[in-house]
């Protein structure tokens, strides 16, 4: 039995009809770039998430770098994020010139709100709250912070969509919060798509004329801008997912409470789940001592799995030049050696899940055979 690790065509199956019903509306309508169905997802995206504006952008990447330039964070400024977000989120900070200052993940894998005071100096202009895995940061320990001391919020959402810390929306705490919608998120584009929520008329504003080259009319440019615009195609198919998003969480974590319930294998340390918050389970992540021999072992039984992430942003050559070497951030580098994402989509069967939780639970490793 072949399962992946991902399987995006089961969640486009279950609604086949009206993804096909709308990609040909779009383009019969011959209109294909900042239209009607671009302005009504902002609109419902918006309302769903419980912010004033949405902008639509082309990616995820480009939400993070626009939404600290909005803010006017540059050179000579510093950020607070967790040392073991993806990359882009630094890649978010690092474009706009300034630096990022890492924080150590607690332990439910995202940022520890108690070890971000020590890092606070008078370059420090924002922290980026990073929801990893489906799951919130503390949001009121990272807002107490930033009041304090007069900090920007920018939460990074692309895990998160639809998450609640204390019963309200991740993407709703922050100045301005950035979503991917990379086709395997949780509210996933049929291509690269991404968007900012706010409620700051101000940032919108901004953000819309940025996106379009800095031109708010036609040839009339007024900054210098990107070329960021999420397409009807893409703002067209998220309208139709975004209908079932909750739905869609539902499943995901009816499939965790099966992992959550059924997996005893001792060598196996699920997700610390945070009180407070809920989590729509973006990845079903394990810390396993063995993780590369039972890698290879679930591969025998073509089961895929995926590592979220092995290579830490401090430690990736792109970084090289921020000058931190092994040992620098040892929590986070130890859960790169112990991190496995198992299967979990939409779609998934209770057979094949089965078969996921019994290789498992079967699992020993070589040296304690």
């Amino acid at each position: 039995m072949k399962i992946l690790a991902n399987n995006l065509k089961r969640q486009y199956d279950l609604h086949a009809f009206e993804y096909e019903a709308k990609a040909l509306e779009v383009l019969r309508s011959g209109w294909y770039i900042m239209g009607n169905e671009l302005s009504s997802f902002e609109n419902e995206f918006s309302a769903y998430i419980g912010s004033e504006y949405c902008v639509g952008l082309a990616s995820g990447l480009d939400a993070l770098w626009i939404a600290f330039k909005a803010l006017h964070i540059g050179k000579g400024d510093e950020v607070i994020v967790c040392a073991n977000a993806y990359i882009a989120c630094v890649m978010g900070i690092t474009i706009n010139d300034a630096a990022p200052v890492f924080v150590e993940p607690d332990i439910y894998d995202n940022i520890d709100a108690d070890a971000i005071e020590s890092k606070i100096t008078h370059h420090t202009k924002a922290i980026l709250a990073v929801h990893l895995y489906g799951q919130s940061c503390d949001m009121t320990k990272i807002m107490d912070i930033a009041k304090r001391y007069n900090l920007k919020v920018v939460e990074d959402c692309a895990q998160s969509h639809g998450t609640k810390w204390n019963g309200k929306t991740c993407g709703t705490f922050g100045d301005i919060s950035c979503f991917s919608f990379y086709p395997t998120k949780g509210l996933g584009a049929f291509g690269d798509a991404g968007a900012i929520v706010t409620d700051n008329k101000e940032y919108a504003d901004y953000i819309r004329t940025y996106r379009n080259y800095g031109s708010e009319k036609h040839y009339h440019n007024k900054m210098v801008g990107a070329n960021s615009r999420l397409d009807e195609l893409q703002a067209g198919l998220l309208r139709v997912k975004l209908q079932y998003l909750d739905a869609f969480n539902d499943e995901r974590v009816r499939i965790t409470d099966r992992y959550n319930n059924e997996i005893h294998n001792p060598c196996i340390r699920p997700l610390a789940t945070r009180p407070c918050s809920t989590n729509t389970w973006h990845q079903y992540v394990i810390h396993c001592t063995y993780r590369d021999e039972l890698m290879e072992y679930l591969a025998s039984y073509e089961i895929g799995t995926i590592i979220h992430y092995p290579i830490q942003p401090h430690q990736s050559e792109a970084y090289a030049y921020l000058g931190y070497g092994e040992g620098s951030f040892p929590i986070t580098e130890k859960n790169a050696q112990q991190i496995l994402s198992l299967p979990i989509y939409n779609g998934i069967t209770e057979k094949e899940q089965s078969f996921v939780i019994d290789k498992l639970n079967a699992f020993q490793p070589k040296e304690i055979h």
